[in-house]
């Protein structure tokens, strides 16, 4: 009886395009130049080590510690040919795994690494900083509060806040999203005091002056602001109502409700006839303030806008609110078995005051409570003659005040932003566009967060792992958005769109594809080998035209697959 020859297949799908990427970007070299090898480490380097978790989570959309090694045993050989001969899977086992948590735990090596990634990215890949974006977001976890821990009860970007969250600010790079600098607080801390220290990261890695920080209202502070000005950078935000008074901003409108101040409209770039965005006008204003113990002094564009859409938004959710509270509270006037029937005036009127306050709405309405007293008759019952006996009841009226609504809806949609820009560096129209585009670093958030990286919930025990995993997760973020600016940066060159990335869709194309499309686009291929006895025959699932041109965009080796064989052929004949 004759006997087929061992046949093994291994799944390759993206890993040796994941691999090349990150060869590219240097993670493992920058990673092994700055951290120090534990004294207990043995076999891979901490950089290698990092790149084939990096790995495993980019191709997987899962960071857990324990799921890592199986994964590495089902594609063992592949790791050794693109990576190094010697990985072994003990080199991903829980324990190295949280040693690299522990190391990337550490700020000074930590903020060095983020440093000398961020000065290789823009030489690489030959991006050009003009403006960066600054936010934070929270990240919640079943786990108890501590005195001093990292987890605390605070204001949930999630809408949690029975859960304790540790807080997170990050820096990106326009166009792309890059991360730049992470900073990771107890959850409890409020987001003005973290801006100054992620410029700071920022200035140190990026080495350039006279970029354009665009935050929300929380960098809006007077110190934040000062600060940007005396390093020689600018900024664009909107004004907070601690940071405007509503007074001086009703001196900003009053001229727009007389007509005395004519307003410019901002439209769709590219449209002369195109939606309204918004509309505005700016002023200029004098500051002064103290920056490490020195005066500074500038003159403040405030860009007084109104958007449109925003504001016919508010609108409708305005009156919705008003509408459900006048409902809330005629409802109180019925009667009927099983509904509450306050006897006293002091329980109606709380009620009413509930209600109102529920939705916000308090100057709005206008409440009448009425005294009525009406007689009910009873039956006779054991003796007792029926009668007529007196009833105390109270009767709720309500009213909309129809002029002060007015007067809240004129204030909807109207925002004020400040920038130190000179006017032919900013304008108007470019202001508008540049804090529109703060989805960008808020995508950034749903990455981090969601799929594919996974971040939320939390269930690791030590505190020092959760920061080293958020670092860790924060280069799977660089990687992501580096692959999709290169790629769409190529389709953008040649005007060509991708075919084939759509699930169901071949036909559809897209100029904008994803990092995450991109790479699914490489799932299916496999390395079979035929292990004979003079030799062994191997072949490799061929690429596709897609999959051959997401690898020019991507720019990298039109072998990155191919040469597995080649260098399995030259091993297996030694």
């Amino acid at each position: 009886m004759s006997t087929l020859p061992p046949l093994t297949i291994e799944r390759i799908d993206d890993l040796p395009l994941l691999i090349a990427q990150l060869q590219r970007m240097g993670i493992q070299e920058v990673l092994d130049a700055r951290f120090r090898r534990h004294p207990n480490w043995q076999g891979l380097s901490l950089g290698g080590v990092v790149t084939i978790w990096l790995c495993h989570i980019l191709s997987q959309g899962d960071h857990r510690l324990n799921q890592v090694e199986p994964w590495v045993v089902s594609h063992l050989e592949t790791l050794r040919r693109c990576l190094s001969p010697t990985v072994d899977r003990l080199d991903v086992a829980d324990d190295h795994l949280a040693l690299v948590l522990e190391a990337f735990a550490q700020d000074t090596p930590w903020q060095q690494c983020e440093a000398r990634l961020d000065a290789r990215s823009l030489r690489v890949y030959d991006l050009t900083p003009h403006t960066v974006r600054l936010d934070t977001t929270t990240a919640s976890s079943y786990r108890p509060v501590t005195a001093d821990g990292l987890f605390q009860l605070g204001q949930s970007k999630d809408h949690r806040e029975d859960l304790p969250q540790v807080k997170i600010a990050l820096a990106t790079l326009d166009p792309l999203g890059l991360p730049l600098a992470t900073l990771v607080v107890a959850g409890q801390r409020a987001d003005d005091p973290l801006y100054i220290p992620l410029i700071r990261r920022v200035r140190a890695s990026v080495g350039q002056r006279g970029l354009l920080y665009v935050g929300d209202c929380k960098m809006g502070a007077l110190a934040t602001r000062a600060f940007l000005v005396a390093g020689g950078d600018y900024y664009l935000c909107p004004l907070a109502p601690q940071h405007l008074p509503r007074e001086e901003l009703e001196r900003y409108l009053q001229p727009v409700w007389d007509g005395t101040q004519p307003l410019t409209p901002v439209t769709v770039e590219g449209e002369v006839d195109g939606d309204l965005r918004a509309e505005g006008y700016e002023l200029t204003v004098p500051l002064t303030a103290t920056v490490a113990d020195e005066r500074v002094s500038w003159t403040e564009r405030r860009l007084v806008l109104r958007s449109p859409a925003q504001a016919t938004s508010e609108e409708a959710a305005l009156r919705d609110r008003v509408a459900q509270t006048v409902t809330g509270l005629l409802a109180l006037n019925g009667r009927g078995p099983g509904k509450w029937r306050p006897r006293e005036r002091a329980a109606v009127e709380a009620a009413v005051a509930k209600r109102r306050k529920r939705y916000h709405v308090e100057p709005l309405i206008a409440v009448t409570i009425t005294e009525v007293v009406r007689e009910r008759p009873v039956r006779g019952y054991r003796g007792q003659p029926a009668r007529m006996e007196e009833e105390r009841d109270w009767q709720v009226e309500v009213r909309v005040e129809e002029e002060a609504l007015a007067a809240a809806i004129r204030w909807l949609g109207w925002r004020v932003f400040v920038t130190p820009a000179p006017a032919e560096m900013l304008s108007l129209e470019q202001a508008v566009a540049a804090y529109r585009g703060q989805f960008r670093i808020e995508r950034d958030f749903g990455r981090l967060k969601g799929r594919p990286l996974s971040l939320t919930p939390l269930h690791l025990k030590r505190e020092e792992h959760v920061v080293g995993l958020i670092r860790l997760l924060s280069l799977a973020l660089r990687v992501l958005c580096l692959m999709e600016f290169v790629a769409r940066r190529g389709l953008a060159a040649t005007g060509e769109s991708l075919k084939g990335l759509y699930a169901g869709q071949p036909k559809r194309a897209t100029a904008r594809p994803t990092s995450e499309m991109l790479l699914r686009a490489f799932h299916g291929l496999n390395w079979v080998r035929v292990h004979g006895v003079t030799a062994t025959l191997q072949q490799i699932t061929p690429l596709n035209t897609l999959q051959e041109h997401i690898l020019a965009l991507l720019e990298l080796p039109a072998d990155t697959y191919t040469k597995l064989l080649c260098d399995s052929a030259h091993s297996d004949s030694k």
